[in-house]
């Protein structure tokens, strides 16, 4: 019985660890960075179909995504 009770009082911390730890709030803040990033994807992409140079639109891009994703590529990774 005590081995039951164990197991169910660590079921919610194993769940929040296989999450990532990413609560509610996190999630919606993580959706929002992903949409963020991806305007910024799309906007460099647009720039670069306008015939601009590629090292414009990368300044841009760059710009674009200070603050919101890791490396100097607006990578698909973001700050936690």
């Amino acid at each position: 019985m005590r081995s039951i009770l164990l197991i169910l009082a660590a079921a919610p911390l194993l769940a929040l660890a296989s999450s990532g730890g990413h609560g509610p709030e996190e999630i919606k803040k993580d959706i929002q960075r992903h949409r963020a990033m991806a305007v910024a994807h799309e906007a460099a992409a647009r720039c670069l179909e306008s015939g601009k140079k590629p090292d414009a639109c990368m300044k841009d891009l760059q710009a674009s995504c200070k603050g919101l994703a890791i490396g100097k590529y607006c990578g698909m990774k973001h700050e936690h």
